[in-house]
């Protein structure tokens, strides 16, 4: 299977539409619930979204992880809410737009310490949360084809692979010995549960025999696996036990 990676330019243009779509359906509607994140409201999505993006800018700045509590995470006394976010945006853009993407810098996935990461993950975040606005507003738009398939990818490398597979503290033994795939298109990945190694569960990109298997349109398996679309929205095949297992094992993962 070929890399879905995107060029950075593409990269960054979608930060900034998937940015400015959340501040445009926010706007009039930052006290609706929004049912991807129970307990939160449109304004919780905003605060959350502008914070990380003031997080991942120091950060950078500081070349380490700031200590808890010291970056933006509320607006300053002379900006109300969605100033603060389109602000924070732009400065995310700027900051983005300022460093080699070559240049080292700190991230939670070791294998990529380097301000490119940022680009991938800063979009892709802004994607999801864009979402969660719009289902607070009734008013769903897809995920861009070329945007959610690398979503996809990276979800289930970083997200589920990593954070879960790798984390001793995890418990993937309802999955162990078993695999699901994941599908779109003529995109595969093929997630299996093992009992020893160095991680708890194995990810091959490509079609392979699976106990279960989950496919769709790119935008909706991607948003399905961020816990963002019910059942329904995707074509749901084979073990349920299987099933069930990879599928606690993702919200553990997207929390």
């Amino acid at each position: 299977m070929t890399s879905t990676r995107l060029d950075l330019a593409r990269y960054l243009e979608l930060l900034t539409a998937d940015g400015e779509r959340l501040a445009t359906v926010a706007t009039g509607n930052l006290t609706a619930a929004v049912p991807s994140c129970p307990g939160w409201t449109v304004a919780d999505v905003v605060q959350h979204t502008a914070a990380v993006y003031h997080h991942k800018i120091t950060s950078m700045v500081l070349g380490d992880f700031p200590p808890e509590g010291e970056w933006p995470q509320d607006p300053p006394a002379d900006q109300d809410l969605l100033q603060w976010f389109r602000s924070s945006h732009a400065a995310m853009l700027a900051e983005l737009g300022a460093r080699d993407p070559e240049a080292a810098a700190p991230t939670w996935y070791p294998p990529e310490q380097h301000v490119a990461w940022f680009y991938r993950r800063m979009a892709q975040e802004t994607a999801v949360h864009r979402v969660d606005a719009e289902l607070a507003a009734d008013a769903v738009t897809p995920v861009a084809d070329d945007l959610a398939l690398d979503g996809i990818d990276e979800v289930l490398d970083m997200f589920l692979r990593y954070g879960i597979g790798c984390d001793p503290d995890e418990d993937t033994q309802p999955f162990v010995g078993r695999s699901v795939v994941v599908r779109t298109g003529a995109h595969a990945w093929h997630v299996t549960g093992t009992p020893d190694g160095e991680g708890q569960l194995t990810l091959a990109r490509g079609l392979h025999a699976a106990d279960a298997s989950v496919s769709g349109e790119p935008s909706e398996v991607l948003l399905w696996l961020w816990n963002r679309r019910p059942d329904s929205a995707v074509r749901i095949d084979g073990d349920p036990v299987a099933l069930d297992a990879f599928r606690a094992m993702m919200v553990r993962a997207t929390e």
